[in-house]
């Protein structure tokens, strides 16, 4: 959980599914289709061990969700989304399938287990494994917002919003070959429910409905207990679909247990095979060319490479800049840790030859929240005073000029790059006078003879854990809060372990990385309800009785543009209780790329937001054979390819709808 590291989110998966409508495995349309649009055979799909005919089964009348519904949909009050010009437009460029794309990633995932289901589920890794390998009911446009179909054709949302009916895509079918039914979701939410599964944000998130109830084979209904305007979008785009025949007659222990470095069988468009993972080295997934919605319109232009191969080098972004250059890596995002080599680096031959291009790419993605995050839990951060004065020695305009080399800018809001940014937040910039007030009003007065700051006879001294490649960004720190007499100690331990320590509570202070959301979510990270419990986002163990007021209020207010006036109120009561000393966030995601792919519009998802470009990247881009073979001729005969190296800035989805 460490900064620009891929980590966990601070809600569901939902925030997975607002990818681009270019790239995307997890938005379908609910119109026919044929049984597969490639040659399909057992040996070619080993996972595959049970052969459904097409369509519905015959038994299920076309009032229950059979065959026929779809004519039928509309009288009996359910919708879907049909594809507009604007959609066939954004659609418009030919894709090649086939080949593989590789990365590295800077950990071995914790665990295999879809986002949130269970302890270490909840990464940036886990998110990847959902969105590739499992489906929810439905997704939302990239672009617009809508509700589009997913593993559910059709939905009926009733008056008073307070019950939902889904249709299951008779066409749905996990990789194992077996139908998704309505009995998958009931068992699937029974799981969730589970509180020896470990998961107490989704348990609140999903408490406040009813178990759902499977009307027939293909058509599931749920009822909330509250009024929520979430509801539809969490229940609907909040947990993927698991199969209930993997999961009768187990507890949520038994699941977490069970599924640890193996993931269950999911219906989405990769799978991980077992043979595929090597523990702390490396892991793939599979593309499945008998993917149930393959030949799906939305789904035609995405999900192209048979394979996508993430290497883990362990927390050493030298190593991984290398096996970029040496091509052994497709692509490299360049981070706090690689922006001199970005700057710099700017004379070796794959750069000069124009094999690699340099792309600073700007999307509609939320900056996220990342900095110092403060336990509130424990002395002396139980002390506004002394969270104030530990922003106020942070000089951020000095790391950002000297270190960064002006590629950052500071971050002042929990809700950065986002309409819900309160304007007014408090600006807290470097002021050690003001700092050394506060210090002392809050009991450090006198200094030691070592120069430290004593409070009840005990000298000022905090522990910091921090993985070795940000010893130079926490450094400069280290040396003002010196100078102000506080000991800072750094501790250097490996990625996991810091983020294990922050699940549970185990530390004072940390350096933390929550990704932003397109619809935000409060109560998962900042509800009094969750500050003392271990295994879910308020790490901080915050409690505002006036946040707790305003998250209740937002779930229920329909109207967005009091939603908006909301969280900013909420930005504004966050950021004066100084829970977090903010960082900065880079000036568009940067990345340089082996010349051999073909790409979107936008080359990246309209919201992906800083850190989140592999899954939009896996999905979206192509091998171009012509640029591919272009590429290794230049290289075997050592010569160039036309073109020049600066970066290419691209402003596509930041400009789009202007």
């Amino acid at each position: 959980m460490l900064l620009e590291r891929r980590t966990f989110k601070s809600v569901p998966i939902t925030s997975f599914l607002l990818t681009a409508i270019v790239s995307l495995s997890l938005m379908v349309v609910g119109c026919g289709r044929k049984e597969n649009a490639e040659n399909v055979s057992s040996a070619a799909t080993p996972w595959h061990k049970v052969d459904t005919p097409p369509g519905a089964d015959p038994s299920v009348p076309d009032s229950l969700g059979g065959n026929g519904f779809e004519a039928i949909a509309q009288q009996l009050g359910f919708q879907t989304y049909t594809m507009t010009d604007e959609d066939k437009r954004l659609l418009d460029f030919e894709v090649h399938k086939g080949g593989q794309i590789s990365t590295t990633i800077s950990r071995f995932p914790l665990s295999f287990r879809p986002f949130f289901f269970g302890p270490n589920a909840n990464f940036t890794e886990n998110s990847h494994i959902t969105s590739l390998c499992y489906e929810s009911l439905i997704g939302v446009h990239p672009t617009t917002l809508d509700f589009v179909p997913s593993l559910a054709s059709h939905w009926k949302i009733s008056e008073d919003k307070m019950t939902f009916t889904f249709r299951i895509d008779p066409n749905a079918r996990f990789a194992d070959g077996k139908r998704v039914t309505a009995e998958d979701v009931v068992e699937t939410f029974r799981l969730i429910m589970d509180e020896s599964l470990q998961s107490p944000s989704m348990q609140i998130s999903f408490g406040r409905y009813d178990a759902p109830v499977a009307l027939s084979k293909y058509l599931v209904k749920v009822t909330c207990k509250e009024k929520n305007w979430r509801n539809f979008l969490t229940f609907g785009a909040g947990f993927p679909v698991l199969q209930a025949d993997e999961l009768k007659g187990i507890t949520g222990r038994e699941f977490v247990d069970k599924y640890q470095f193996n993931s269950p069988i999911g219906s989405g468009p990769y799978i991980i095979l077992s043979e595929d993972v090597k523990k702390q080295e490396s892991y793939k997934f599979t593309r499945r060319t008998d993917y149930w919605a393959i030949d799906k319109p939305m789904n035609a232009k995405g999900n192209n490479f048979d394979k996508l191969v993430f290497n883990v080098v362990k927390d050493n972004p030298t190593i991984e800049y290398e096996k970029y250059k040496l091509g052994e890596s497709d692509y490299l995002w360049f981070t706090s840790r690689t922006t001199e080599k970005w700057v710099a680096d700017t004379t070796y031959d794959a750069l000069k030859n124009n094999w690699v291009k340099k792309y600073r790419i700007f999307t509609k993605g939320p900056a996220g929240t990342y900095g110092y995050f403060f336990n509130l839990r424990k002395e002396p951060f139980n002390d506004i005073r002394v969270r104030k004065a530990f922003a106020m020695l942070l000089d951020r305009t000095s790391i950002i000029d000297k270190i960064l080399l002006g590629e950052y800018e500071p971050l002042y809001s929990f809700y950065g790059n986002s309409v819900y940014e309160n304007p007014n937040c408090p600006k807290v910039n470097f002021d050690p006078k003001q700092a050394a007030a506060l210090l002392a009003e809050a009991g450090w007065k006198t200094r030691n003879a070592d120069g430290f700051l004593t409070k009840n006879g005990k000298p000022f001294v905090v522990e910091l854990g921090i993985i070795k490649p940000l010893e130079a960004y926490v450094t400069p720190y280290k040396e003002t809060l010196k100078e102000a007499g506080i000991d800072l100690r750094i501790k250097f331990v490996d990625g996991n372990t810091l983020s294990q320590n922050m699940m549970e509570r185990n530390f004072s202070l940390a350096i933390g990385n929550y990704g932003g959301l397109t619809f935000p979510n409060p109560e998962t990270s900042l509800s009094s309800e969750l500050a003392d419990k271990n295994d879910n986002n308020n790490v901080w163990g915050y409690k505002n009785a006036r946040v707790d007021e305003i998250i209740k209020q937002y779930a229920v207010e329909f109207d967005q543009a009091k939603r908006v006036q909301m969280i900013r109120e909420l930005d504004g009561i966050v950021n004066n209780d100084y829970i977090i000393a903010y960082w900065w966030k880079p000036k568009g995601i940067r990345l340089a790329v082996w010349d051999k792919f073909g790409m979107p519009p936008g080359r990246l998802s309209t919201n992906t937001q800083v850190g989140d470009h592999d899954l939009a990247i896996m999905t979206g881009w192509w091998i171009d054979p012509a640029k591919e073979k272009a590429l290794m001729d230049a290289k075997n005969n050592k010569k160039a390819l036309p073109g020049d190296h600066n970066v290419i800035v691209d402003t596509y989805w930041r400009d789009y709808g202007k």
